[in-house]
């Protein structure tokens, strides 16, 4: 049907109805994964759901899936899909845009009468940011059996509280297996997240695979003493040792900055964490990105030998807690195929692009077909309440992934 397209306005009006669940303080959002804002998105997006006429089902680990029958029911389905949850100061349009993209698919199909051979799924994958529960993407990833079910139920927050106990808390602790079950291909939608796009005006960006990113938490532990007379060469300063590896991260950064090479500490935690005292015990966690998977490990390789300068520098210990990689992945040639002719087949204006941030496409790209879309952002701003996109920049992108999940879909 090659004169299908989807409803651009009824789309952006689910968009601005996520976009005042949850709000920030400066315009954005602030909808961390398993909060009270997070199960009104939920509850909201399953009533959506339901509405279309779709079967909601949730597993262990709160991912949330919408079926849409087939004409050939028994085949494993198409699923579409991206994430609902935020970071503390996040945007409106990060992942949401993708889940919601999948939803008015849905719409658009029942509203035209379009029956698929093969059933589709529309899926909200639990915790994609890890902004509150890390490391990001655990659900998709247990999907994927990246990660044991168990182990992400015990997963902490900042405040000790866990995983599953939030699950139960908000009413999204399904009964149904995690993964486990034939997928026939996953298509995504995401914000590029990056200037490219909306630098060179190009509505559609056609991810081919993604930036290798190697991450880790490491604890470093030290000794309590007062910060008064207790000498230099006494304490035993986990903070201080967490600060040594937090520059030595940023020096392996700038040493391949003129790669496009990315090393990241976006957090440390220390206790006690007051004045007066030398904290005991802190937790830093960094990660680095490179579009070479070689390039990345080497990156990787020389952070890892700078740790045992920094504890000998510091007077602490230093040890690996967790380690996690993804994005090495390439996407599936078929798949990126048909949104290549859907873009062409549309006259959408279309470019290949690599991903440098994290989605649940990587770790589904492991067990099933995948491929993804971007659309453009404003400026590349992202991870900030000043993320913006515009409707007549995204709908393209929606139309062309349309008719990617019909072509795989009817095959």
């Amino acid at each position: 049907m090659p004169d299908l397209r989807v409803d651009g306005a009824r789309f952006w009006d689910t968009v601005m109805r996520s976009g005042e669940i949850g709000p920030g303080k400066a315009g954005g959002l602030r909808r961390l994964a398993l909060t009270d804002a997070d199960k009104e998105m939920r509850d909201l997006f399953v009533t959506w759901c339901t509405e279309a006429g779709c079967t909601v089902t949730i597993d262990r680990v709160g991912n949330v899936f919408a079926r849409r029958p087939g004409s050939d029911d028994h085949l494993p389905p198409v699923l579409i899909g991206s994430h609902l949850d935020t970071q503390v100061a996040g945007g409106k349009y990060d992942g949401i845009v993708g889940v919601l993209a999948g939803l008015e698919i849905l719409r658009s199909l029942d509203q035209h009468r379009v029956r698929t051979k093969r059933p589709l799924e529309l899926v909200c994958w639990t915790n994609e940011e890890g902004a509150r529960f890390t490391p990001p993407m655990v659900a998709s990833g247990a999907f994927a059996s990246v990660f044991d079910v168990d182990w992400v139920l015990a997963l902490r927050d900042d405040d000790g509280k866990v995983f599953g106990d939030e699950l139960k808390r908000i009413g999204y602790d399904g009964k149904t297996d995690v993964g486990g079950r034939g997928i026939d291909a996953y298509f995504e939608l995401h914000i590029e997240q990056g200037p490219i796009l909306d630098k060179e005006t190009v509505p559609v960006g056609i991810v081919t695979g993604g930036y290798a990113v190697r991450g880790m938490h490491v604890d470093v532990h030290g000794e309590t003493a007062h910060a008064g007379p207790t000498p230099m060469d006494k304490r035993r300063n986990a903070l201080i040792g967490a600060s040594m590896l937090a520059v030595a991260v940023n020096d392996v950064g700038w040493k391949y900055h003129d790669t496009e090479g990315k090393a990241t500490v976006p957090r440390i935690v220390a206790w006690p964490n007051k004045a007066g005292i030398l904290s005991e015990y802190a937790q830093i966690t960094c990660d680095v990105r490179h579009a070479d998977a070689a390039t990345a490990d080497r990156m990787w390789a020389e952070i890892k030998a700078a740790m045992a300068d920094c504890a000998k520098r510091a007077n602490v210990e230093l040890r690996v807690a967790s380690e996690w990689r993804f994005g090495s992945e390439r996407f599936d040639p078929s798949c990126i195929r048909l949104i290549r002719e859907a873009a062409q087949q549309l006259g959408v204006p279309h470019r290949d692009i690599l991903s440098q941030a994290g989605h649940d496409a990587y770790y589904i790209s492991r067990i099933a077909p995948t491929a993804m879309i971007f659309t453009p952002c404003r400026d590349g701003i992202s991870h900030n309440e000043a993320e913006h996109a515009e409707r007549d920049q995204t709908v393209p992108g929606v139309n062309v992934l349309l008719h990617a999940v019909l072509g795989r879909a009817d095959r």
